[in-house]
């Protein structure tokens, strides 16, 4: 399958409401993370796409799931992501050593994710 769900975030206003609700209802293994200016929580689901939990880096917006999409070339699909009418939120940026990553509004308004991991060496 071409440009599969690699990750999916939670951006949330109570990052320890959002832990035990999500650990006791789905059993989900959380594990916490320092990063720089708090922490975040990896989600391992097992099999399948597992993903993240973070304080909202937006204040003000509601808490929200944000879905990732690999992405072959980062830099190449924000680039004709935009050129199809969608709006770059967040450019591309580095995410520590793991990747890259970009965030469009699509043209129906709808915000999803693009996602580049960093080459292992």
């Amino acid at each position: 399958m071409a440009n599969p769900f690699v990750h999916i975030e939670l951006h949330t206003s109570d990052l320890k409401k959002a832990h035990d609700f999500y650990a006791k209802l789905f059993g989900w293994k959380l594990e916490d993370m320092p990063m720089p200016g708090g922490s975040y929580t990896m989600i391992n689901v097992g099999e399948g796409t597992g993903g993240g939990m973070m304080t909202n880096p937006a204040p003000g917006t509601p808490s929200h799931w944000m879905a990732y999409v690999g992405v072959d070339d980062i830099d190449a699909s924000t680039k004709k992501a935009k050129e199809l009418g969608a709006t770059v939120v967040q450019d591309v940026m580095p995410v520590g050593d793991f990747g890259y990553m970009s965030v469009i509004m699509d043209p129906t308004g709808a915000a999803i994710a693009m996602w580049k991991e960093k080459k292992k060496v």
